[in-house]
């Protein structure tokens, strides 16, 4: 059970009975309903509030069912199925609406100071955190939410709402204040309610995650009528003060649980990344798996890949250009390793980062791939069901793909580069180096991400070379630009990749699953 399900378990077991033992000599939650019906009784004949016409009271009957009876008129009705738990005898089930003024207004001198109250000031805890800005009366009593020091708020938009936005108000200057117009206050009637057992119900999962909302979805709130009439469990006054006293004996303990379960959290999940990190840098040098002599050499990959590209250099699918990234790298007979350029042959011992086995190779990523070859589609030629990548759609450091939005889900404006199933996807944008995944499907993407065909090198074994430390470092140092750095097409090209057969590179990706399938 994590920190939060244990809350919201407390939460849950206050409200049904359970928290806390029951006493018999308390008086019984039906004695504070004959209070607050002899309240109410008294402020409508003072004309300080209207009769409610829709006023019930909920009972057993002798058949062990429960109904409600409307009082103005008498009509009752079964409602069995709408009781969503058992509760302790002396305890009652009642509307909200017919135990509490539901924004209730205050009548004060426009000259006295008040606290206002914008939503932004309120605090998503359970502890009810609020602070609050002095205004004049007059300034603020129109237009705004009204509330007094004792009454119990609590937000009616998303994602307030469901983040337990609620407070009980209290300290205000002269008692009194207004606020955002997405509050619903509750004032309990003659002191029967305690406002802290109020506040834990109405942070209860039972009534967060119960509710239903209408609006668009930028702008939900709870519908109509939900607040007023959802069914509350009222305990005896005496257990309302038994059960608050122990809720704010354990959420201490519980909010200690919870930050340290997020310490832990974020611990093992930077214990993962620098793991997985080690993982790919060991598949890149080769320490990953045992090499194989039967599965030959890097260099008769090599040899295929320079024969297909002057097969489509030839047939005019690739440019003549293509032929030209990077020469051939190799071990001379001192252990050094050199550059062959066209004619030159150059010393390039200095610039090779780590060893890597016999049958490797070393190539210059321009060899395989070019940074500055990418499709570029103007947006008013794709179609509104193809699929748009941009940047925050990639989980950094994972690769995983957050989310998937088709072109009529958005607004954009800018080319985009086209991809296809199977394509790198490569983010050139610093911080987001590491933002790299297999395409799964045709798309497109933002020109700050760009599109590999590593083609006969596979394509996974690619990836886990690009995520690698080694290539992230190199593309970290080498990014151009102060606001926005960018790895540049020439830096890209002049990467250094090491190269394993191909045999391997299948066993290289195969072992790096099996370790982060082991290690999640």
């Amino acid at each position: 059970m994590t920190g939060k399900q244990l809350r919201n378990s407390i939460l849950q077991w206050a409200i049904q009975g359970k928290l806390v033992p029951q006493d018999p000599n308390d008086e019984p939650a039906s004695v504070l309903l004959e209070r607050i019906r002899a309240e109410k009784a008294r402020l409508v004949k003072e004309k300080k509030i209207k009769r409610d016409k829709n006023e019930t009271i909920i009972y057993r009957g002798e058949d062990n069912s429960y109904y409600e009876k409307t009082l103005a008129t008498g009509a009752v009705r079964c409602i069995d199925d709408e009781i969503p738990f058992d509760i302790p005898q002396g305890w009652e089930w009642v509307r909200i609406q017919d135990i509490v003024q539901i924004n209730p207004k205050n009548k004060a001198d426009d000259k006295i100071i008040a606290g206002f109250i914008p939503m932004e000031k309120i605090e998503a805890t359970y502890l009810s955190q609020f602070s609050y800005i002095e205004r004049k009366w007059g300034e603020i009593k129109s237009g705004f939410t009204h509330f007094a020091d004792g009454d119990v708020a609590v937000a009616k938009i998303t994602p307030c709402f469901q983040n337990r936005k609620s407070m009980i108000l209290q300290d205000l200057p002269n008692g009194i204040g207004a606020g955002t117009t997405e509050l619903k206050v509750l004032r309990p009637y003659a002191s029967t309610i305690v406002p802290q057992y109020l506040l834990f119900f109405l942070e209860s999962a039972y009534f967060i995650e119960e509710a239903t909302f209408k609006g668009t979805a930028n702008q939900q709130r709870i519908i109509s009528g939900y607040l007023e009439t959802k069914l509350f469990p009222l305990p005896p006054v005496e257990e309302q003060f038994r059960i608050t006293d122990k809720i704010m004996e354990l959420m201490p303990i519980c909010e200690r649980f919870i930050k340290d379960q997020a310490s832990l959290d974020k611990l093992n999940i930077e214990i993962w990344i620098n793991l997985y990190k080690s993982i790919l840098q060991e598949a890149i040098q080769g320490l990953l798996v045992p090499q194989i002599e039967s599965e030959g050499t890097a260099e008769e990959l090599l040899e295929e890949i320079c024969a297909e590209k002057k097969r489509l250099v030839k047939e005019d699918k690739l440019k003549a250009s293509a032929l030209k990234g990077g020469g051939r790298i190799f071990r001379d007979d001192d252990n050094k390793y050199y550059e062959q350029i066209g004619t030159k042959t150059i010393d390039i011992d200095e610039q090779i980062p780590f060893d890597i086995p016999n049958s490797w190779r070393w190539i210059r990523l321009g060899y395989i791939i070019d940074f500055s070859s990418n499709t570029s589609v103007r947006v008013s030629n794709i179609e509104p069901d193809s699929w748009i990548l941009d940047l925050e759609d990639i989980e950094k450091d994972s690769g995983r793909l957050l989310q998937r939005k088709r072109m009529s889900e958005t607004d954009a404006k800018s080319d985009k580069h086209k991809f296809s199933t199977g394509n790198i996807l490569y983010s050139k944008l610093r911080p987001y180096l590491n933002k790299v995944l297999i395409a799964d499907m045709n798309g497109y993407c933002t020109s700050e991400i760009l599109v590999f065909d590593f083609g006969k090198i596979y394509a996974e074994y690619a990836l886990a070379y690009l995520r690698s430390p080694f290539f992230v470092e190199y593309a970290m140092s080498d990014a151009y630009g102060v606001k926005m750095p960018r790895l540049g097409s020439k830096q890209g090209n002049n990467a250094l990749m090491p190269i394993p057969p191909l045999d391997e590179q299948h066993r290289i990706v195969n072992k790096i699953k099996q370790l982060d399938n082991h290690f999640i």
